[in-house]
């Protein structure tokens, strides 16, 4: 059995970890995120995504050869309408992972497994800038110039979790993030750049009602800055390329 002090360091190190991995399913790279589209159209987009190599801890904690894996499975709902005229859209997405994580901790080798639904998320955006709702027909002789555009994304608590245990797949918290969008065409090239910030609320039953801590714990993570890049290229008509780069940073 692992010691008392092993597992409280196990659960600040491990909820780093799982912290950053939905941070990052979260923060979903999106080339053309902002790119206008005829109005009323609607898609549906499966993704799966997989995600293997070390992981980053604080060299001050007693933490060693952190590693993991991420089978991540993503059903999204897109819809795009006229908002006040300009173009505007909802996406919903509703994932679901298979996370494999190990580390030494304090020499002690441990793992965790885990699997089942991701907190849902929920993203609103609209055209500020570069061109008005459209339908189809005055959608096709439309030229992109310089776009500008907001969005509004919302991580729900709605994952799997489960207070008494050190790793859990949903977050029980809240996230929002306010971001900022530009999206400028030069020909076959797009050069997309977002700024956003994300903001939590607190997790009231972190870790708790357990033989360690039978009362209630509460987590809190600072504002997180989000910044994306993404460089793109027309191949042909409905066929791209695109060479991204995403940072977070907190405040």
């Amino acid at each position: 059995m692992v010691p008392f002090v092993s597992l409280t360091t196990f659960a600040r190190c491990f909820t780093l970890i799982v912290f950053v991995c939905v941070t990052c399913r979260a923060q979903d790279l999106s080339p053309r995120a902002y790119i206008i589209t005829p109005i009323h159209s609607n898609a549906v987009v499966l993704t799966y995504s997989f995600q293997r190599g070390g992981i980053v801890i604080n060299p001050t904690l007693p933490v060693n050869d952190a590693s993991g894996t991420l089978d991540s499975f993503i059903f999204s709902y897109f819809h795009t309408f006229s908002f006040f005229g300009r173009s505007a859209n909802v996406t919903a997405s509703l994932p679901y992972t298979v996370g494999n994580f190990r580390a030494n901790v304090e020499g002690v080798p441990t793992k965790v497994y885990r699997s089942g639904l991701v907190d849902s998320a929920f993203r609103f955006s609209v055209n500020l800038h570069g061109g008005p709702a459209m339908d189809v027909g005055d959608f096709i002789p439309w030229k992109q110039k310089l776009i500008v555009g907001v969005s509004m994304t919302i991580i729900a608590p709605t994952g799997q979790y489960d207070p008494m245990l050190l790793v859990n797949i949903g977050t029980n918290r809240w996230g929002f993030k306010p971001e900022l969008g530009l999206s400028r065409r030069w020909g076959h090239w797009i050069l997309d750049t977002y700024g956003g910030v994300w903001f939590f609320t607190e997790n009231h039953e972190y870790f708790s009602h357990n033989a360690f801590f039978p009362g209630k714990n509460t987590q809190l993570q600072n504002p997180l800055g989000a910044l994306q890049e993404h460089l793109s290229y027309d191949i042909r008509p409905r066929l791209w390329l695109s060479a991204d780069a995403w940072g977070i940073n907190e405040f």
